[in-house]
């Protein structure tokens, strides 16, 4: 048997491997730089604990990283892949060790063994390139570098720093020393750029529920998970089928009430394992149930032909209409009806609401983006509280009205159908009475052509094509037979002969003109908004804001941050706020002075933002002369903080944000 020459792998302790000799890890010039954001910290350090909780058996393997010796230097070792995750390692070892050096200086001289060469500790062991080296050695051996500065070494060591207390640094440090990582070593003649390539481009990576799949399945015996995937997993695929990964990202969301990410860093994943940090089998069981129940449901949405009530799965086939987007709110309430939680008046109520919401606000022209989340929660506090909170988002009647005048209608079939009682709407064309491009010969009323009439004729008319008044539904057969045709040829040989009542109704009408459509509009408007009615409270419109628990939590600061806001309402004051850091030092100093309480639950619980000291250099903001506020976050943390102590301090459903265009389409 051959063995490979070039290419050495070896399962190791990753602390011990960190720490053997007196070797200096080198990050080549060629390498992106540091990019970890408060996210990537957050998980490792779940990580570090759950498997710091573990017998002393258990172990955490966090991948692979690859290495070259350095030809010039036989003590250095070239850093090919793995410069972000030994970076982090390195930035959470530092905090540990300037939180004890004072109170533990045997544990703070193991853990300077990590950062430091034995030889020479003013020579850290992992040495980034010159372009951030000074950064990333003030970090990790406290040097202050007098002028503030902004970087993800300072900003994620703040936050291990933040999150760690001195008493369970012992516990971190257990955790850490249970890392394991499969070190692969190259020789003179391997093809490092190869290799690399070969372990990070090859393959499709894990989708989230895959993630969630795993995650599941992981921790259990193999009898165990063969009784899982085929009570509970395979069910749930053969519900959900292609659909699986939005099935989750919709449970979630309706679990929660909050938005959850689709796109990213496996954010439906991340979601799931705050959702459920044990997935042992006693917790296991009971979930599972509950999953497979939903994606029963689910499945139900996506095909409402399996609905054995025929009214109920009419109205699914209306919110389909608008795709998926209300899913959480109708799998609640839904499966609120299944177990005869609700009545079937309640659940059909609330689907009506979901279509006029939807219909209304693309009438408008407002998005119909991040609105189930706080339909969600509303739904948890009752009917009630679910009717305000439709009512205040769906555009008034007045505003409707307007619209619906010089607009062209959306969703014409499915709007046609329920307005003329059509059944299945889809079987019949969209007939427009007045052509969208008349030809010369068209004629309204079988005297004048369209080549007779005036500019401003023929412009009103065009205007008015798409709009509710001009348009019905018409059997394709009728349609055909007289396409093009003057409206009189049309009146007499395919509206008379309709089978859609309200088209048949045309016959009555000798001629069609601007006039005739302005009539129309105002009588199917009147009908319009009769089917798809607000809940009859007082609710006014909302002019479009957002409240603060679905605001976009966004990674890092994107082009354009600075300007996201147009103003933030809190608790009825307008607050001129452009970002999200203005934000988050308005409501953090606000929460000081009226809910400090609240605030410090928060902090305690949360590991900041606000401290009793500077322990760290950084930025930061003095509350009082013994508190104050770390501003050195990413925006990501502090929108996290922001929702946070608003949530604790019971103050959240009264604090709104209105997104700038920039914010918009950030």
């Amino acid at each position: 048997m051959s063995t490979a020459t070039n290419v050495e792998a070896t399962a190791v302790n990753t602390i011990e491997w960190l720490s053997a000799g007196n070797t200096t890890i080198v990050v080549p010039v060629y390498q992106r730089q540091y990019r970890w954001d408060i996210g990537g910290c957050e998980r490792l350090l779940a990580d570090v604990r759950a498997v710091a909780d573990e017998d002393g058996g258990h172990r955490h393997f966090i991948g692979s990283i690859l290495s070259a010796h350095d030809s010039s230097d036989a003590a250095d070792l070239i850093l090919i892949d793995g410069q972000q995750r030994i970076t982090t390692l390195m930035l959470l070892v530092a905090a540990l060790q300037h939180a004890v050096r004072d109170s533990d200086p045997a544990l703070a001289d193991e853990l300077a063994r990590v950062l430091v060469r034995t030889d020479d500790p003013a020579r850290t062991r992992l040495r980034p390139h010159d372009a951030w080296a000074d950064l990333y050695e003030s970090v990790v051996l406290d040097r202050r570098l007098g002028a503030d500065r902004e970087s993800r070494f300072d900003d994620n060591y703040a936050f291990f720093r933040s999150q760690v207390q001195v008493d369970e640094v012992p516990r971190i440090w257990r955790g850490l020393q249970r890392l394991e990582h499969v070190s692969i070593t190259l020789g003179s003649d391997a093809n490092a750029q190869q290799i690399f390539e070969s372990l990070n481009s090859t393959g499709e990576p894990l989708r989230d529920h895959e993630l969630i799949h795993n995650y599941i399945l992981m921790g259990l015996t193999h009898s165990e998970q063969l009784e899982v995937e085929a009570r509970f997993w395979l069910p749930i695929e053969q519900h959900t089928g292609e659909a699986i990964g939005a099935f989750w990202r919709h449970y979630l969301v309706m679990t929660t009430g909050r938005e959850v990410a689709a796109g990213g860093e496996h954010g439906v994943y991340s979601a799931f394992r705050q959702s459920f940090p044990r997935v042992d089998v006693a917790h296991l069981q009971a979930d599972a149930e509950v999953w497979r129940h939903y994606a029963e449901i689910y499945g139900i949405l996506l095909d409402p032909s399996q609905e054995a009530d025929a009214g109920i799965a009419q109205q699914l086939r209306f919110v389909n209409t608008f795709g998926r987007a209300a899913y959480p709110l109708v799998m609640s309430v839904y499966s609120d009806h299944a177990r005869g939680v609700i009545a079937r008046d309640e659940l059909i109520e609330t689907l009506e609401w979901i279509q006029a919401l939807y219909l209304r606000r693309t009438l408008v022209n407002l998005p119909n983006e991040r609105l189930v989340a706080r339909l969600c929660r509303a739904r948890a506090e009752g009917r009630d509280s679910l009717a305000r909170a439709v009512a205040r988002i769906t555009p008034s009647d007045e505003r409707v009205s307007a619209v619906l005048k010089y607009s062209e209608l959306p969703h014409a079939a499915y709007v046609l159908g329920r307005l003329e009682g059509v059944d299945e709407p889809l079987d019949y064309d969209v007939e427009k009475l007045v052509p969208a491009v008349p030809g010369d010969s068209w004629s309204g009323d079988g005297i004048r052509s369209w080549s007779e009439y005036t500019d401003d004729e023929q412009n009103s008319l065009r205007a008015l094509a798409p709009t509710l008044g001009n348009l019905t539904l018409l059997e394709p057969r009728l349609a055909e037979r007289v396409f093009g045709a003057a409206y009189p040829v049309k009146r007499a040989e395919a509206y008379a002969r309709s089978s859609v009542p309200a088209t048949r109704e045309l016959q009555s009408v000798e001629v069609w003109s601007s006039t005739a459509i302005t009539q129309r509009t105002v009588r199917l408007t009147a009908e319009l908004l009769r089917i798809w009615a607000r809940p009859a409270l007082p609710e006014i419109d909302d002019d479009g804001l957002t409240p603060i628990l679905d605001a976009v939590r966004r990674r890092g600061w994107p082009a354009g941050w600075e300007r996201e806001f147009d103003y933030v309402e809190y608790r009825g004051e307008r607050w001129e706020v452009p970002n999200v850091k203005y934000l988050f030092n308005r409501v953090m100093r606000r929460a000081w002075t009226d809910t400090r309480e609240a605030a410090l639950s928060y902090c305690a619980k949360h590991g900041g933002p606000i401290y009793r000291e500077m322990a760290w250099k950084g930025q930061w903001d003095e509350l009082d002369e013994s508190h104050f506020l770390y501003m050195g976050w990413d925006s990501n943390y502090m929108m996290n903080a922001v929702q946070g102590v608003l949530e604790e301090s019971g103050l959240a459903s009264e604090v709104f944000v209105k997104y700038s265009y920039i914010g918009n389409v950030m």
